[in-house]
């Protein structure tokens, strides 16, 4: 009987943690001198390696799972000091405003002499890639999304929950094949994927192509003298309790700036912009034809367990169609790409099978049924009022969720 009541116990306590609702904090970033929002702002759980990053206008959603409720939750920005709270606190309030503060007096008090140019500092920083970067097998839990948008018009908008497998950072052979194994867990998109436009955008796997724009992992990279010596040092920048150099590199046509840590040279984030010669033809359709117009990325690295793994990484690329015949304009287009790491998991049970690897061909053919329940309560990119912008031209077909659930 004894061992029947324990047994008894250990079942209700197991069935009563697994009933345990997560807890959501909402909350806004901003500057706590002048007032301004604090985009991509990492938030986080001290310890673990969950997380969000707050959006474009400074705002996030949190949901955080019941049995961290007596962690602190860890909000950290480049340039800005880093913000620990107890998340007992902060539940059941409404929005928080958490504002930070710069880190320029504490960057003061700190004085640098070194003869490192800015090109000495991003080689370094590239040779130590596989010293800062993890070289064991690891798996994440990311959040995608990317939007089409049509001669000024949204008209299409795909999410997904992701696992994304990696044996390790090692410079790959191959730069434009993908390396990583990629799972689909839950698929949501609208009705514009359908549409007469969507043949303008490429029909191939847009994460797929995301992840083999991270600068890092491909390492895409010239190795010539003129790119090292082009870059210039900035006024040193300060990361989570950490001084943090500051290299840009600004030619014709493109612009790079790198955060390099100072004590491990660890690549934080990368800013990227390019813009394309006129005479860029991308390809031809029917009587028109495209030109790339520009390339804008971000790609930003969190540190868990001594090493830097993805943290959030977005994409915006712009190509123009014209009259095959007289070369007018006809439309605009725009692609924006997002993924946000969720988890990091430094030691996985198992990889991704090639059974649940996603296809090569488009994410909008590899959709399952629409999970509500699952997408209220998973870590997205929270909306802005630009968002709400998107919904009104998506919504032109019928509302999200009816068209979710299609």
């Amino acid at each position: 009987m004894r061992l029947f009541g324990l047994l008894l116990f250990f079942c209700v306590s197991i069935l009563f943690a697994q009933a345990q609702p997560s807890i959501t904090i909402s909350g806004k970033i901003i500057d706590k001198e002048t007032g301004e929002p604090l985009i991509f702002a990492s938030i986080g759980i001290k310890g673990t390696s969950l997380g969000t990053v707050s959006n474009k206008i400074g705002e996030f959603d949190f949901h955080i799972p019941a049995e961290h409720k007596n962690g602190r939750m860890v909000i950290s920005m480049l340039g800005y000091e880093s913000m620990e709270a107890l998340i007992q606190n902060l539940m059941g309030r409404d929005t928080l405003i958490f504002r930070l503060n710069k880190a320029v007096k504490v960057l003061d008090e700190v004085i640098i002499k070194d003869s490192l140019s800015g090109g000495d500092i991003v080689s370094i920083a590239i040779s130590r890639i596989e010293q800062n970067y993890p070289m064991t097998p690891f798996m994440l839990d990311g959040f995608y999304r990317d939007i089409k948008k049509v001669g000024g018009i949204y008209s299409s908008l795909l999410e997904a929950a992701v696992k994304i497998y990696d044996e390790d950072y090692k410079e790959p052979r191959n730069k434009i094949r993908l390396r990583e194994r990629v799972a689909l867990i839950e698929v949501r998109k609208s009705l514009g994927y359908n549409n007469k436009f969507a043949q303008y955008f490429d029909q191939k796997n847009l994460l797929e192509e995301l992840l083999l724009h991270n600068t890092v992992r491909y390492r895409q990279f010239s190795d010539e003298a003129l790119f090292f010596d082009s870059f210039k040092r900035q006024k040193t920048s300060f990361y989570n309790g950490r001084r943090v150099h500051v290299v840009a590199l600004r030619s014709d046509d493109y612009f790079l700036k790198m955060y390099i840590g100072v004590n491990n040279y660890a690549i934080i984030r990368l800013e990227y912009e390019r813009v394309y010669p006129a005479d860029w033809v991308v390809k031809k359709k029917n009587s028109i034809f495209s030109r790339y117009v520009s390339d804008k990325k971000v790609i930003d690295f969190k540190e868990f367990q001594g090493k830097m793994y993805l943290n959030y990484m977005n994409l915006t690329s712009k190509i123009n169609w014209y009259n095959e015949k007289s070369g007018d304009l006809k439309f605009e287009t725009e692609l924006y790409q997002e993924l946000l790491i969720n988890k990091v998991y430094t030691e996985p049970d198992e990889r991704i099978a090639s059974s649940r690897k996603m296809r090569r061909y488009g994410l909008q053919y590899q959709d399952q049924r629409y999970n509500k329940e699952f997408w209220d309560n998973y870590n997205v990119i929270k909306e802005t009022p630009l968002d709400q912008e998107i919904v009104r031209d998506l919504e032109k077909s019928g509302g999200l969720d009816e068209q979710f659930d299609y």
